[in-house]
């Protein structure tokens, strides 16, 4: 019997995902070798498959090489339009784009990395625990399958990253999960539980028995549709239409009966089945519709998705498919629907530039919540709730911001007035600390996206802009790693900072700092170790008080600077490099007395 071809690298990343092109990549800038497995012929994930509105609350919340792919973006406009196009003014600073523009833009990205960083297609990995080869606890191989070619390929490396949706990797070599939904009485979390709420309603304005069950956020996908009819593709019948499955949208229209207020103008049409967000060229993100009772979302029927095999995940996507596609067609076409409201939707139709290989419509599902592996810190909603995340302050690797946001976990309900699952709960800029990606119980594993979260916590975890920060924070910590000769899960935090910082990332919010501006290393670096406070607002060019020079020069032991005449800045940057040149030991000697 012929044995399995065999490929070693630095570091092997198992998904194609906007995480797992941010982790390859920042292993490659450090010169080391990575490869991308990826089980379709694409690469990624949601924003190259519609997802083209960015879900960020603060701009600025989030940096490092996710706001050169925002640049990227808006540069590809403005080369492409001209500056004062209406492109541009529609790509909204690079934060909004077409699906073929990102994935040119990942494309770019990785091209950039020469031949330190390979991606591979058609390469799939089944969650057996035999195709996760370990050395004790230590992952240090994993068998793949050639999807074009059927033969067995394995992969060594010294430290892998799951960047699958699923979490399929880790959960192949035993880290720990969960799936569905916390109970109230566990972690004290607004949202958990069986959850009803008025769409737009007050966030306090809810029910919810408070009870765990094994629920799983619904998925879609994101369509990108558009009203030129040079560029529109005309939605068809599917293969397995049910009209009965849509016959409740006619009384929902005919009496204007939604989940959340009447806004009649947002209903006028298309709107009451799909929410949109405009795009450059005249397309819209087509996302579900919160405020109706059946959109593009199908609860219920993606509960064992997670841990399903391939077989029955695909047979579940061509599903979702026609299940989407039929609800579009019975909208436009159904004569039991008011004539006018059909021809406000017959206006709109698939965009025929996107997708081409694959009927106009999306490759990929949009897998919201997966398996959620138990990582040395769990993140829950109270991290995004307080004030700068302080409980994770000194591990962060990044900063974030979007609301607890979860879809639906149960489809309509006779006499409910709202479908359950879904909420949106306001938070503020937080901190992601470093162990919500190391897994326990694996070792030479990182897991960017299938993050250690609760049910409520990974519901703002989950979107791409902190998906993708935190696969920067694994491709940089597999460098610090290998450097200082130590586990992913033992390696030097404080070094693992020092470069995020020198990669532009954000570790803690200011509105009044960003990356490249003065002193902002050491802003980020002595605010993560309570120097400043939890205002948003760092004052680097006021002078520093003789209260804050006593405090910082007395903590970090530099008595020669406790006469410092300057701005904090100045202060800050003074004493980043003092501490800076002291051994690793004293280092970490001195963070450890640093007050969370």
């Amino acid at each position: 019997m012929k044995s399995p071809l065999s490929f070693e690298f630095d570091a092997v990343i198992v998904g194609g995902t906007p995480a797992g092109i941010m982790a390859g990549i920042s292993v490659a800038k450090a010169g080391r070798r990575a490869v991308i497995l990826e089980r379709t012929g694409y690469i990624g994930g949601l924003p190259a498959n519609g997802l083209g509105a960015t879900d960020i609350h603060t701009r600025g919340a989030t940096g490092g090489l996710f706001l050169e792919f925002v640049g990227r973006v808006k540069q590809h406009y403005s080369d492409t339009y001209g500056a004062d196009s209406q492109q541009v003014i529609d790509c909204s600073g690079g934060y909004r784009f077409e699906p073929h523009v990102a994935e040119m833009i990942l494309h770019q990205m990785i091209a950039v990395q020469g031949d330190l960083l390979e991606v591979r297609t058609m390469r799939q990995f089944n969650h057996e625990p035999s195709n996760a080869i370990k050395d004790g606890d230590a992952l240090s191989a994993i068998k793949i399958i050639n999807r074009e070619s059927g033969a067995e390929e394995i992969y060594r490396a010294q430290v892998f990253v799951d960047a699958t949706y699923e979490g399929d990797l880790a959960a192949a070599a035993g880290a720990p999960y969960m799936l569905g939904r916390e109970g109230a009485d566990e972690y004290g979390e607004p949202c958990a539980g069986k959850f009803y709420q008025r769409w737009d309603a007050p966030v306090d304005e809810y029910y919810s028995t408070g009870q765990a069950d094994n629920a799983i956020q619904s998925y879609n996908y994101r369509l990108p549709l558009t009203t030129v009819e040079s560029n529109m593709t005309r939605i068809e019948k599917p293969p397995m239409y049910n009209r009965d499955e849509y016959v409740s949208l006619i009384d929902d229209v005919r009496l204007n009966r939604f989940a959340g207020p009447p806004k009649p103008m947002e209903f006028d049409g298309i709107g009451a089945i799909t929410n949109m967000v405009r795009l450059p060229n005249d397309k819209v993100d087509g996302n579900n519709q919160h405020a109706a009772f059946i959109s593009t979302d199908l609860p219920e029927e993606n509960w064992p998705y997670p841990t399903a095999s391939w077989d029955w995940r695909d047979r579940f996507a061509q599903r979702l498919r026609d299940y989407i596609l039929g609800l579009f067609y019975f909208a436009q076409n159904d004569p039991e629907l008011p004539a006018d409201f059909r021809e406000r939707c017959n206006r709109w139709g698939l965009a025929r530039d996107e997708f081409s290989d694959n009927g106009n419509f999306p490759r990929q599902i949009y897998v919201r919540e997966g398996r959620r592996i138990r990582g040395e810190y769990l993140f829950t909603a109270h991290d995004a709730l307080s004030k700068r995340g302080a409980r994770a302050h000194m591990t962060s690797i990044t900063a974030s911001h979007y609301a607890l946001d979860s879809h639906a976990c149960l489809k309509r309900e006779e006499g409910r007035p709202h479908t359950d699952g879904i909420f949106t709960y306001p938070t503020s800029p937080y901190c992601v600390p470093y162990g919500v990606i190391v897994p326990l119980a694996v070792e030479n594993l990182l897991i960017p996206t299938p993050a250690s979260g609760t049910h409520i916590g990974f519901s703002t975890l989950r979107m791409e802009p902190c998906w993708m920060a935190l696969g920067e924070a694994a491709g940089i910590a597999i460098n610090v790693g290998i450097d200082g000769r130590t586990s992913v899960r033992d390696a030097n935090v404080v070094e693992l900072q020092r470069r995020l910082l020198r990669a532009g990332a954000v570790l803690t919010y200011y509105e009044d700092a960003a990356p490249g501006d003065k002193h902002y290393e050491a802003l980020q670096f002595f605010a993560l170790r309570g120097f400043l406070g939890d205002s948003y607002q760092a004052n680097l060019d006021q002078p520093v008080s003789s209260a804050d020079r006593s405090n910082w020069t007395s903590w970090a032991n530099t008595p020669e600077l406790a006469r410092f005449s300057g701005t904090r800045g100045q202060l800050l940057d003074r004493i980043y490099s003092e501490v800076g040149k002291r051994t690793d030991a004293e280092q970490a000697a001195l963070y450890a007395t640093a007050e969370d």
